[in-house]
């Protein structure tokens, strides 16, 4: 029987078919992640993506080597979209910083099996976190082929090597901050606080124009 050979489509297929998320705290951390790194490193030469296949090496044949980190940040490759992130397309840089948040399907042999996959392919930086259990840990090298140090919640507070961004218990829960101490917030909440900001502007302009001030003149 002859074979026929695998394509580029089916040894790099751009989805698995299975949802981004479990559930919607996982699916919520996930999206506060992206959008807030994304907002960070706006108009840099930075790219970040959530649940996106990243392959790390160009094969001939399965098995394919391939993860897709709940959120990733890749320093010197520009932002936009993409299907997959095949890395020999992409200058070979690896994401540099890889983020998991856990779902109660999640098993640790799986988490071990992702370290040692994001520590083969060059990440420097990964963080896991899971919302239920409210366990959190990370691993950071300086660069590839240093010793990872361990990160654990003793360590908390702690800031980012590459990100700058900070980790602390806020109550009983994970939060992460900017590095001006501004806190990450969900789209909504942004959206909110812009919506709050304008009409404060908005109610200010008015007050002016009742008072025979021109604001554009100011």
């Amino acid at each position: 029987m002859v074979q026929t050979p695998p394509t580029p489509h089916t040894l790099y297929p751009e989805t698995d078919g299975l949802p981004m998320a479990e559930n919607t705290v996982q699916y919520r951390w996930i999206v506060r992640l992206v959008s807030n790194l994304r907002r960070l490193f706006a108009n840099q030469n930075v790219f970040v993506a959530g649940d996106l296949f990243w392959y790390p090496v160009q094969v001939e044949a399965p098995p394919v080597p391939v993860q897709a980190p709940d959120a990733m940040v890749v320093f010197g490759r520009p932002g936009g979209d993409r299907k997959s992130y095949k890395q020999w397309e992409e200058d070979n840089i690896a994401p540099q910083v890889v983020f998991e948040i856990l779902s109660p399907s999640n098993s640790r042999n799986e988490m071990m099996a992702k370290q040692r996959f994001y520590q083969k392919y060059g990440v420097l930086e990964m963080f896991f976190y899971d919302p239920e259990s409210r366990d959190f840990w990370g691993f950071v090298r300086g660069s590839e082929g240093e010793e990872f140090r361990f990160i654990t919640p003793l360590n908390l507070p702690w800031s980012s090597p590459l990100l700058q961004i900070r980790f602390e218990w806020l109550g009983e829960d994970l939060a992460v901050f900017y590095p001006n101490g501004e806190p990450f917030q969900d789209p909504e909440e942004v959206m909110e606080e812009r919506d709050r900001i304008q009409q404060e502007r908005d109610r200010a302009f008015a007050k002016l124009q009742e008072l025979g001030i021109d604001p554009n003149q100011l």
